[in-house]
């Protein structure tokens, strides 16, 4: 039997190749969507492992945060875009859980207070019927996975359809995201630590609309993790 399952996934390989997700070689034996030779050199920010990092600074004076990081740097020159590009444009979801998975542990590493549940930044209804789903759904099962905490799909919800932010400066990103979140289902939040999770976080201008109405309810705190971080220095 184990001579026939291994033929088998030998057969399937000659049509449907597993490669590297970031530099497109053949993957070998046990190696999952990454080489190892990407796996060993991903570019981690370590930002987990301190407080005071560039990603909780953009929320200096903005939010009140327990913790925020991003496990990735973010460079559209970098090979490592295509990890967040199969996940959110290509319908690879299993980047994302691979990536959740990856952050997850890495909060198991930091000096995070217990967290209660996880809050992925939602699409606009319509948007996610064009998609087909949620890429920071994704992330946050996986992450979930790691944590073993529940993911809140419906306390939060977004009304709001918005413009890409993509080419947007700092200003014109919160005025096009202020007040595009609701909350659903407050008593699922109240009194929780709640972590936020996305894909790449650039301004935080998302992640503090977010955050801000999940905030004003009783006894709330908030945390943030995202898969990657773009600088615009």
């Amino acid at each position: 039997m184990k001579f026939i399952r291994k033929y088998l996934k030998s057969f399937i390989a000659l049509f449907y190749p597993k490669v590297c997700l970031t530099c497109g070689v053949s993957l070998q034996g046990n190696e999952n969507i990454l080489c190892a030779w990407c796996m060993h050199t991903l570019p981690e920010t370590g930002y987990h492992c301190s407080v005071n990092n560039p990603v909780s600074e953009l929320f200096y004076g903005r939010i009140l945060l327990n913790h925020a990081f991003a496990f990735l740097f973010f460079d559209k020159e970098s090979r490592y875009r295509h990890l967040i590009y199969q996940l959110k444009y290509h319908g690879r979801k299993e980047a994302g859980i691979f990536l959740g998975k990856l952050i997850g542990s890495r909060i198991l590493e930091a000096d995070f207070k217990t967290i209660d549940a996880i809050v992925p930044v939602p699409l606009h209804p319509s948007k996610q019927r064009r998609r087909g789903y949620n890429q920071s759904e994704v992330l946050a099962e996986g992450v979930s996975s790691i944590l073993k905490k529940p993911v809140l799909k419906d306390a939060i919800s977004r009304k709001v359809i918005t413009s890409t932010q993509t080419k947007k400066g700092r200003f014109e990103r919160w005025l096009n995201v202020e007040g595009i979140f609701q909350c659903d289902n407050p008593e699922r939040l109240e009194g929780r630590h709640i972590l936020l999770i996305d894909d790449v976080v650039t301004t935080g201008a998302t992640l503090e609309a977010l955050a801000s109405p999940i905030l004003r309810l009783n006894g709330t705190s908030i945390s943030i993790a995202t898969a990657a971080y773009a600088s615009t220095g």
